[in-house]
């Protein structure tokens, strides 16, 4: 049975995660890194595609915990089982690792005593290949390929293998705890020296809350925007400061749609706002790591500049289908990579030097060659920003002039401008960028403008409108009162509304991005109309929508890409760093007023 994305939370390791559903099984783990093919798949597929669950003997299928939390400040999720004879909870983590990637689950006693049972299916291959398991001193071992794993319980736990599972039942009083470790390595490589779960389990609760203890936000709902910051911290991979854009691939924005995408990429289109939302709230390390990724990644002839890049710095992520997936709810088809890799969006140039102006002007040092790599970049940008293009939504229709990539154009030069007359010492032509950025502005206004309706529209020449407009005052392109922005939040919210949330643009008729069916409300596109909306002087409606926008969080603070509204499920690959940046930015706008998202 498919549960609804919300009933899954995430555990991880700062270099992969897994997805813990409330039923106990663990239905998603990439190993070892976030873009890996998935041991456990059962989340795009059926049980035989690997899991694993804990929960109380005699569980239906569909049985859930009686509740579940996070440890405070942590990624430790806690799931509370009642039972007959007692209570007890079972304690998931993944420790920052040393050597390997591992899994711990603690089953604890709280009251009585309860019988308890594991149910592990190793498959690697995303499901696809079933391991050979033996038995060595007590503990299991599984082989196939490159694939290696041990799983590791206490000595009095009886385990045995059934249908190509391993199973362990046992009995758990109040007081008692019983620990199983998995691990992954190389087959070709010696097995890791094993970890004691209790003692990484402390060490883990250490590290996430000095971790936490950094967080400076103070404002209105702090436990829901530092759950964000933990959710974006776990998207981290912590060798080379890449956030990917979430943790999992293909999971639908319509249910039994194919719009399925693989997300376990770093988007350099999060960049400006992942950098503002961690400088704002105190992460000055995360920040400079992301923008020294952002620097490696980019290096480079500039006409190669990508939109996306692998978690390290990869530039090849080519785009094939799992067809021995079923696809979540029937959400087919099941993709790894993700063909837009090859698509010209020259938003990213804005994006990219507004986020090194951005660490310039908020105190980060600034980089030796991070000038001349941006000068590179306009100079690019100089002689193609009239070029159609994808657009930031990555349509797989054709290239159109995106009203949104002109207006990060006008960003790049304007960046310029500002940082050539912050110090003039720096090489640059300050009159020709000048010249540039008036030149982008007046073309944006008289091209993707339309006047009657009061609007921006969403590529020249279109009666459709487009969420990315909604940034316009935020990049500070128009002032917030300008009648065309408050044209453009009204026509927005009007016709790209969905019970109270935004789409990020129409789906009906001949759709833009050349894709049959429909997506759901898009979540951080509804955060930036809650920011637009108190920049134009409509703060109760924001904060409402704000409020609403919390109100769709899952019961451990979790968002995903999207919300259908209707019928109440969140939508998309989960969780999604964009909303949860989203979701962070927003309570700063709110907390701080106008000035939290003036350009500095």
């Amino acid at each position: 049975m498919t549960q609804p994305i919300e009933d899954y939370a995430l555990i991880g390791d700062l270099m992969t995660s897994g997805l813990v559903g409330r039923d106990g099984s663990i239905d998603w783990l990439c190993l070892p890194r976030f873009d890996s093919a998935a041991c456990f798949a059962k989340l795009l597929g059926e049980e035989e595609n690997g899991h694993w669950r804990i929960a109380r003997v005699g569980a239906a299928p569909d049985e859930r915990c009686t509740r579940r939390a996070y440890v405070d400040g942590t990624l430790v999720l806690e799931s509370y089982w009642e039972t007959e004879g007692g209570t007890f909870k079972v304690i998931d983590f993944m420790p920052q690792r040393d050597t390997a990637p591992d899994v711990v689950r603690i089953v604890e006693g709280l009251t009585g005593e309860s019988t308890v049972r594991s149910t592990l299916r190793l498959r690697f291959d995303y499901g696809h290949v079933v391991p050979w398991v033996r038995r060595v001193d007590g503990e299991r071992v599984a082989v196939a390929g490159p694939d290696s794993a041990w799983f590791r319980s206490e000595p009095h736990v009886h385990t045995w293998g059934e249908h190509n599972s391993t199973r362990s039942e046992f009995a758990v009083a109040a007081g008692e705890r019983v620990a199983f470790v998995l691990t992954w390595h190389p087959s070709h490589e010696p097995r890791p020296n094993p970890i004691d779960p209790y003692a990484a389990l402390h060490t883990s609760l250490a590290d996430w809350r000095a971790w936490t203890s950094q967080c400076t936000y103070e404002g209105p709902h702090q436990e829901a925007v530092i759950r964000s910051l933990i959710t974006l911290k776990a998207l981290t991979y912590a060798p080379t400061g890449g956030i990917a854009a979430a943790a999992t691939t293909s999971l639908p924005e319509e249910l039994g749609g194919v719009r399925n995408w693989d997300y376990r990429y770093c988007w350099l289109r999060d960049s400006t706002l992942t950098l503002g939302s961690l400088l704002a709230t105190g992460f000055l390390d995360e920040a400079r790591a992301w923008r020294a990724w952002l620097l490696r990644a980019v290096a480079g002839d500039p006409a190669d500049l990508q939109i996306m890049y692998g978690i390290a710095g990869e530039r090849r992520i080519p785009e094939t289908d799992l067809p021995w997936l079923r696809g979540y709810a029937s959400s087919a088809p099941v993709r790894v990579g993700n063909a837009a890799v090859d698509q010209l969006q020259l938003d990213v140039y804005g994006e990219v030097i507004d986020s090194l102006y951005l660490a310039r002007a908020t105190g980060l040092a600034a980089e030796a060659h991070a000038w001349k790599l941006q000068l590179a970049l306009l100079d690019f940008l100089e002689r193609n920003w009239r070029r159609p293009d994808e657009g930031l939504w990555e349509v797989r229709g054709p290239r159109r002039h995106f009203v949104h990539s002109k207006v990060m154009a006008w960003v790049a030069a304007d960046r310029a401008v500002r940082t050539l007359e912050h110090d003039p010492s720096l090489p640059g032509d300050i009159e020709r960028w000048r010249t540039i950025r008036d030149e982008v502005h007046r073309d944006v206004c008289e091209n993707g403008y339309d006047p009657e309706r009061k609007t921006f529209t969403q590529f020249y020449g279109s009666a459709e409108l487009d969420a990315a407009t909604l940034l316009i005052p935020r990049v500070g392109f128009l002032p917030p009162d300008d009648p065309r922005v408050v044209g453009t939040v009204a026509a927005v919210q009007e016709e790209l509304g969905r019970s109270g949330l935004v789409r990020r643009y129409s789906t009906e008729g001949p759709s833009v991005d050349g894709l049959p069916g429909d997506e759901g409300a898009f979540l951080a596109c509804s955060f930036w109309l809650a920011d637009a909306l108190h920049l134009t002087g409509r703060e109760k409606e924001a904060r409402a929508l704000f409020e609403r926008l919390l109100a769709v969080c899952n019961d451990v603070g979790l968002l995903a890409e999207e919300y259908d509204p209707v019928a109440g499920r969140q939508l998309g690959n989960f969780p999604q760093a964009f909303s949860h940046v989203g979701l962070v930015n927003t309570a700063l706008t709110l907390a701080r007023g106008k000035a939290a998202v003036a350009i500095p």
